[in-house]
Formats: structure tokens, C-alpha cells, sequence
């Protein structure tokens, strides 16, 4: 069930109809977590919503008791200032944007933040804690990033990876014939200066990889993987009724 698309009424039923016979807790609510913030020359400024959107769209055909909520599109972006585009609201009115969604949804069994944007991680975090703090049933996902192994710049942002996820999800928002690469910097040398200036004093192109190799089908791979990592997570932490029938 895609939550915007259903009325009180039919959340209500579903919760019911949705509860297990093993006492887990329904409905868990997904929400995607993007930004609006460039990807060099050839990637849309949405490409972090895109990919947690498709991610987690699918992980609701994958298991049972899934509502897919809202996405927050335009989150912690303050390291792209400088590109045209580019959108934030800064970490601290993240943080509490996410809390605010999380205490708002206690007619759910639980929330489950699924991001595509690492730029958010200290605000979620940050989120996370208060909402456990509160005993509220809330967990945010992060998409393992494969590492490269074949010496090449570090593929934090518009590399590689994002690029074939792109090619996956929408081939035609993807300028391929733009792409460039990012700085061939060691990551150790590349984040002090990323993490005190921003991706501007790093990256005039704002990539950080190399986009080139990227595909479709490398792209589905990863999809796919991130999916199935997002559904085991989920299944570790479903709530359960500590007193269930049956």
C-alpha cells in the first residue's frame, strides 16, 4: 500500500489485516529519504530520492506489512552550496523533520527511514535516538556502498555506482556523454578538506568517482542487493506483540 494514495478509513483495515499470526506489528511505514543537490554534469539533481524511492517501492513486493510513506526530497545538503540546483535545509531542521514524521506515526507498528542521501547520517542518527529515546519502534537503513577494488578514485558521489543505479531506475535522466571524472585523491587526504569546505573545494565537476564502466545491468545488481539487505534488516527488527495471540 502506497500511503498517500489511501484513505484513513482503508490504513485502519489494512493495519488490522496486516497483523501476523506471530505477533508482529503492522503496518511498518518506509520513508524514503533523498535530497535535491547536483551530481555533476550528467545525473539529475534527484538522483539520492530516486534510488531510495526505488528501493524502497520495491522491498514492498519483497515481504509483508509494508506502507510506503511520503519522501522527504530536500534534506542536509550543505556540502553541494555552490551548484545551481542545489537544495538544504541544513542538519539541524532534518533532524527534526525526521522526528517530528517519526512521533507523528504512532498509529503504525513502526518507521523505517530508508535513505539515499549519506549527507543526512549525523541527522538521522541524531533522530534515531530520540524517537528510541521515546520508545517509539523506528530504524533507518543505509545502503552498504561497495568498495572498488581496483585502485581508482574513492566513488562517494556521482561515480560509478550512482551512475549505473541511474541507468537502472531512469536511463533517460542520465547525460552519459557528460560525465566526467571526480579527483584521483586518496580518501584519507580527500575528507578533511571535504568535510571542512565542502565538495566544491574538492571537485569543480561536484563528482567524487569515476563514472566510467557504469551500466543498466551493474545497476539492477545493486538494486537488487540494497533491496535484499533493506528486507533482512527489516525482518531482524520487526516489532513484535509481547503478547500475541495464538
Amino acid at each position: 500500500m502506497r500511503l498517500g494514495e489511501a484513505t484513513s478509513h482503508e490504513v485502519r483495515t489494512a493495519a488490522t489485516m496486516m497483523a501476523g499470526d506471530d505477533g508482529t506489528l503492522s503496518p511498518i511505514v518506509l520513508i524514503p529519504v533523498g535530497s535535491t543537490e547536483q551530481h555533476g554534469p550528467h545525473l539529475p539533481l534527484n538522483t539520492d530520492t530516486l534510488v531510495a524511492e526505488e528501493i524502497a517501492g520495491r522491498a514492498l513486493h519483497r515481504t509483508d506489512g509494508l506502507m510506503l510513506g511520503p519522501t522527504i526530497s530536500v534534506s542536509a545538503s550543505g556540502e553541494h552550496a555552490g551548484f545551481p540546483g542545489t537544495l538544504s535545509i541544513g542538519l539541524e531542521v532534518m533532524t527534526q523533520v525526521a522526528v517530528e514524521l517519526g512521533r507523528s506515526a504512532d498509529w503504525a507498528a513502526g518507521v523505517v527511514f530508508v535513505n539515499g542521501h549519506g549527507g543526512n547520517r549525523a541527522a538521522i542518527d541524531a533522530a534515531i535516538e530520540t524517537l528510541r529515546y521515546e520508545r517509539r519502534n523506528v530504524m533507518s537503513w543505509w545502503p552498504r556502498w561497495p568498495r572498488r577494488s581496483d585502485g581508482g578514485p574513492p566513488d562517494l558521489h556521482a561515480g560509478r555506482i550512482e551512475t549505473s543505479l541511474m541507468l537502472a531506475i531512469d536511463p533517460g535522466l542520465v547525460r552519459l556523454e557528460l560525465a566526467v571524472a571526480g579527483p584521483d585523491t586518496p580518501l584519507e587526504r580527500l575528507l578533511p578538506d571535504l568535510r571542512a569546505h565542502g565538495v566544491k573545494y574538492v571537485s569543480t565537476s561536484g563528482v567524487l568517482g569515476d563514472p566510467e564502466g557504469a551500466s543498466g545491468a551493474e545497476g539492477e545488481r545493486f538494486v537488487n542487493d540494497f533491496v535484499a539487505d533493506l528486507i533482512h534488516e527489516i525482518e531482524r527488527w520487526r516489532p513484535i506483540d509481547p503478547t500475541p495471540s495464538g
